[in-house]
């Protein structure tokens, strides 16, 4: 990308600012983001400082029944529970609005920062039309704080967020991602960066491969990431991933896991981007001029002699087009554990221990 200009991100707003941007934003329909979600930002600072309160109320009504003289002694600590109270109240009122104003401060510098950068910033926007893995599980889905391209070659990075699961047992799940245009369509490749697996290496992607696709590569990389390409496709992967991209996947990306699906690469990350941060910011655009860049290039005249079709057409071969899942290594040591301890409880019945 052209160069990009960061000044807006370390800015002063100004309180007024924010007030204006946060009205401008509310009136104008289909603006940035209604007033719900930063209403529940109040609503927890607010519910966070009313048990905060409801608690010293309790515990100084015990006091004052159980100070020496009585109740009547305990008039002071009464007085003090109610002045407590109402510092805490006025402490939950003052907080929620000074840190729904930062938020709406925080969104002007990132709106700032998309106009002086030819780009587009959203607060929320539901249910991304992805194919990447992370895109296609769970409910509620939403990128969040994330930023567009609107001309040039179409990028979109941010935060994203989707539930799975329900009741006691729901849970949240929030990535960083990055978002590029390709020119071709490709055959579904995953690098699942070993940097950031979780317990006995199992990958923090929601969506675990088949091991029979994974290919090894040539010097170091393999101790980067974990290259799963779709069988027989083994060649076609080996055309994309260069060894001068392999380099430049190391040095730009190798916190991040990566995946190339139909006509889009994703960057993601299982933590969720500091939005407006420079530095962050900075490292996702280094990784679109060089990761990205690379492979627009590399991959410019790829064509899939297994399509059936003329080279110059841009399909990929049904076996191309996705990856065959597989079972994630947390399931195999739950699993593992299940058995084990039937057969514990099984022998142990059978010899009275």
């Amino acid at each position: 990308m052209s160069t990009i200009d960061y000044a807006p991100l370390s800015a002063p707003v100004t309180r007024e600012e924010a007030r204006a941007f946060r009205r401008e934003s509310r009136a104008r329909s289909g603006g940035l983001l209604s007033g719900g979600i930063v209403a529940v930002i109040a609503l927890v600072v607010g519910v966070v400082g009313g048990a905060a309160a409801l608690l010293v109320v309790i515990a100084l009504g015990v006091a004052v029944w159980t100070a020496p003289g009585g109740p009547d002694g305990g008039m002071v600590l009464l007085t003090l529970a109610l002045l407590v109270v109402l510092g805490l109240t006025a402490w939950g009122i003052v907080a929620g609005t000074v840190g729904t104003l930062g938020t709406w401060s925080r969104w002007l510098r990132l709106t700032r920062f998309a106009t002086a950068n030819r780009m587009t910033f959203s607060a929320s926007s539901p249910d991304p039309r992805y194919p990447g893995a992370i895109f296609t599980v769970g409910r509620d889905r939403r990128a969040v704080e994330h930023l567009r391209s609107t001309e040039g070659r179409y990028v979109d990075f941010g935060n994203y967020r989707y539930v799975t699961g329900s009741g006691k047992n729901q849970t949240t799940h929030h990535w960083g991602f990055l978002a590029l245009k390709l020119d071709r369509r490709l055959p579904h490749m995953v690098l699942d960066a070993r940097s950031n697996n979780g317990l006995f290496g199992a990958t923090t992607l929601p969506t675990a491969f088949s091991r029979d696709q994974v290919l090894s590569l040539e010097g170091d990389f393999d101790r980067h990431f974990t290259l799963y390409c779709p069988a027989e496709y083994e060649r076609d992967a080996l055309y994309v991933f260069t060894p001068d991209l392999m380099a430049l996947l190391i040095d730009e990306a190798a916190p991040y896991d990566v995946e190339i699906v139909d006509d889009w690469m994703f960057v993601y990350s299982p933590t969720r981007f500091p939005p407006a941060d420079e530095a962050t910011y900075r490292r996702l655009f280094r990784i679109v001029d060089t990761v990205g860049a690379k492979t627009v290039a590399q991959t410019g005249r790829y064509a899939d002699d297994r399509a059936g079709v003329d080279r110059t057409a841009n399909l990929v071969a049904p076996q191309g087009r996705r990856l065959k899942r597989g079972i994630s290594a947390g399931a195999v040591v739950f699993i593992v554990v299940f058995v084990l301890g039937f057969v514990w409880n099984l022998v142990g019945g059978a010899f009275g221990y």
